[in-house]
């Protein structure tokens, strides 16, 4: 529908807005960003990249023979990339390995056994658990235990590539800088064993980590106590082959009940005290110092930015879930209501013997504001020179710059009547003609819109009924045959026709299109004619109306063609303004929230509809989508698409019976998957925007969108369908 450029002494004066590509900046960023905090959510809670597969053991022709008969840590850093050493743990020492955590069940209670026998242990912890449990960890450090990186989401390495194996590094020494300001030399690979135990595909793991400077360091025993056999067999697991022999040994804080290995803890420090053993970390046992180094600086500051944003993004999940469900709720409650209310509608308006009243065959006039038509007046006047009813037509060129007066009065109708006038805003060009009207009932259509020959009598009919004072007509895209004509046209048979048929049973129609229209002079007089307060203007007559007591109706059957915008950023803008104008019209009747009467019930049930359904929920409809993304690549594929089409489904259900309802052939509804997901998209950007704007205290200027001319009278005769 056609807009026309603001007069400069406007109240909303025109401000130069950012260019087109920084429309979808802001818009695409939010989302982005929103999938990247769920990631970095899931991370935390091992739902992304996390797996449990586990590499088979394969030859041993790669790894060298000094490193399968050595000790239990392996350092392959620098200049001993090709001549790895092994270094063993000194006789009559144990050095205390723990696993997987730290887990707010069971670490402390571990520290706390530590801490009464007087012993530092190392801690292998994930990046995961680290960013969970951030005081446990700076506990560990506080007591002078060793942290070692056991990777972030607890993979085995074996199979993933290098990029893996460096960002599951480096994501968990960022965790554990932002937690505790530290960084580790110390590495361990999950599901690794006795350094006996490498071969072909983990040891190039083993030399890749030494690249990046860390000591690599396995077990000389494994108590199995993950697998919970037993407080005596965990015991019995930790000794010493040998007596005297130095070990390193693994156990477990994290990863599920440990109870067991709580209960054999003391009892293993016990036995190995008994037989002369002391207990150091990595770094003692070596001589080679702590492996936790400070770190400051920039470093630091990344380490807390990133724990602050898997904090924050841990934090927000609760209120995904709130808005999915939200939105979940809203758009099953607007299908039901339109299901359930069109069919009232219908059953009503199609009623035998129906009828608003006495039949009204009184002649009408017809005003057609125009600016810059040319390609489209001659198609709209000869549309109104066949209609069935008495009209007068009024054309109201604003100010055009184009052809549009002259081929007006080339045609020479004789029932049109030219007004030129300098270019003022479509509110003004309507005013006047309805000032050189010269009859009580009025019709507005816009300069790019074909009318049936039945239109104009099927709009004017529900003015048989005294109460009435405006009528919303049937708009239709007459440019359907592209692929954004073909979105659209499901969009207003579904999104726009639809939703007059709820809003006609609720009372409380929001908008009356400015493609077809009608209204009685006596209710425009009464609410001060068409307003230039808001780029709605339709809306904002329709909203007054409401105040005023006239009641407002949708005529089903007065169907008029328009041109609607033939590329996405024609539609961009069109929609920009419609929701911009739309919050605008909603703010300057907001009190008629508080209102007795019809303007009461307008503002108390219409107000807080068009506020749900028209902004608030197309704003957090790509959360849908952004769930599904997240669900298909990270948590379970098959139900988050299966949840995805349940709701993709009710939409298809619900424009099938618009469709229906409007008799329209349904085979455009082909493109309905695709068109769903880029009209979430579009509006969501589109309210972005205007949020923006709005609270910015920005303007917007009337645009102009370019026409073809190609909806002319074949569309009436060929795809319209007749009652």
């Amino acid at each position: 529908m056609s807009r026309h450029q603001r007069p400069r002494q406007s109240v909303l004066r025109p401000r130069r807005l950012a260019a087109p590509p920084l429309r979808f900046f802001l818009p695409l960023s939010v989302l982005v960003t929103l999938l990247a905090l769920m990631v970095l959510r899931g991370m935390a809670n091992n739902e992304v990249f996390h797996d449990e597969k586990v590499a088979v053991s394969v030859d041993k022709t790669t790894v060298p023979k000094s490193v399968l008969e050595g000790g239990p840590v392996v350092d392959s850093r620098g200049d001993k990339q090709d001549a790895p050493v092994s270094y063993t743990v000194p006789d009559k020492t144990v050095v205390l390995t723990f696993d997987d955590g730290p887990s707010t069940d069971w670490t402390p209670k571990i520290l706390d056994v530590l801490a009464k026998e007087h012993i530092q242990a190392d801690f292998f912890v994930t990046g995961s658990m680290t960013t969970r449990n951030p005081a446990l960890i700076r506990r560990i450090v506080a007591e002078g235990h060793e942290i070692g990186v056991h990777t972030y989401t607890h993979p085995d390495l074996a199979l993933h590539n290098n990029m893996r194996l460096g960002w599951e590094l480096g994501e968990t020494q960022l965790a554990l800088a932002g937690v505790a300001g530290i960084h580790s030399s110390l590495f361990r690979p999950p599901y690794s064993s006795t350094a006996d135990a490498l071969d072909d595909w983990s040891w190039p793991v083993t030399k890749e980590v030494g690249k990046d400077g860390y000591l690599v360091a396995f077990i000389d025993k494994d108590t199995d106590d993950w697998k919970r056999p037993g407080v005596n067999a965990i015991v019995k697991a930790a000794m010493p082959d040998l007596a005297g022999q130095g070990e390193m040994i693994l156990l477990h804080d994290a990863g599920g009940n440990r109870a067991q290995t709580l209960a054999a803890l003391p009892i293993i420090i016990d036995k190995l005290k008994a037989e002369g053993y002391t207990f150091k970390t990595i770094g003692q046992a070596l001589g080679a110092g702590s492996a936790n180094t400070k770190v400051t600086g920039s470093t630091l500051w990344a380490g807390k930015a990133f724990v602050w944003a898997t904090s924050f993004s841990v934090g927000l999940m609760p209120w995904l879930v709130v808005v999915l469900a939200v939105v979940g709720v809203l758009v099953f409650s607007r299908f039901a209501l339109m299901l359930v209310l069109s069919l009232i509608h219908v059953r009503r308006t199609r009623k035998p013997g129906f009828s608003w009243g006495a039949p009204v065959t009184g002649p009408v006039s017809v005003i057609v504001p125009a600016y810059n038509e040319q390609e489209c007046i001659a198609n709209t006047l000869l549309s109104l020179a066949a209609s069935d009813h008495p009209i007068e037509v009024i054309v109201v060129d604003d100010g055009s710059s184009d052809d549009t007066a002259a081929l007006v009065e080339e045609m020479d109708l004789p029932m049109v009547r030219l007004i030129r006038q300098p270019n003022s805003g479509k509110p003004a060009a309507l005013n006047t003609g309805v000032a050189a009207a010269s009859y009580d009932l009025i019709v507005m259509m816009d300069g790019d819109t074909v009318f049936e020959p039945a239109t104009v009598r099927e709009l004017v009919q529900p003015f048989g009924d005294a109460r009435i004072g405006a009528v919303a007509g049937n708009a239709k895209v007459g440019n359907r045959d592209t692929l954004i004509g073909a979105w659209q046209h499901i969009e207003y048979v579904m999104g726009f026709n639809l939703d007059r048929r709820m809003y006609d049973v609720l009372d409380c129609m929001p908008t009356i299109p400015g493609a077809v229209g009608a209204f009685r002079r006596e209710a425009l007089h009464q609410v001060g004619g068409m307003s230039d307060d808001t780029l709605a203007e339709d809306t904002d007559v329709t909203m007054a109306l409401h105040r005023a007591g006239w009641k407002i109706v949708y005529a089903e059957n007065a169907r008029a063609w328009t041109e609607a915008p033939g590329s996405m950023s024609q539609l961009w803008s069109q929609r920009y303004r419609w929701s911009y104008g739309t919050m605008q019209a909603m703010w300057k009747h907001r009190h008629a929230f508080f209102e007795r009467g019809p303007g009461g019930r307008f503002g108390r049930i219409g107000l807080p509809f068009v506020a749900l359904f028209m902004v608030f929920t197309p704003l957090l409809a790509p959360a849908i989508d952004i769930a599904m993304v997240y669900g298909v690549f990270f948590v379970d594929p098959y139900k988050s698409l299966l949840a995805w089409f349940a709701v993709l489904a009710l939409q298809g259900f619900c424009a099938w019976w618009s469709f229906r309802l409007d008799r329209e052939k349904a085979w455009y509804l082909i493109t309905l998957p695709v068109q769903q997901v880029v009209y979430r998209v579009l509006m969501y950007m589109v309210l972005l925007q205007s949020w923006i704007t709005a609270l910015t205290g920005g303007r917007l200027r009337w645009q102009k969108l370019r026409r073809t001319g190609e909806v002319g009278l074949d569309v009436t005769t060929t795809e319209a369908v007749q009652s």
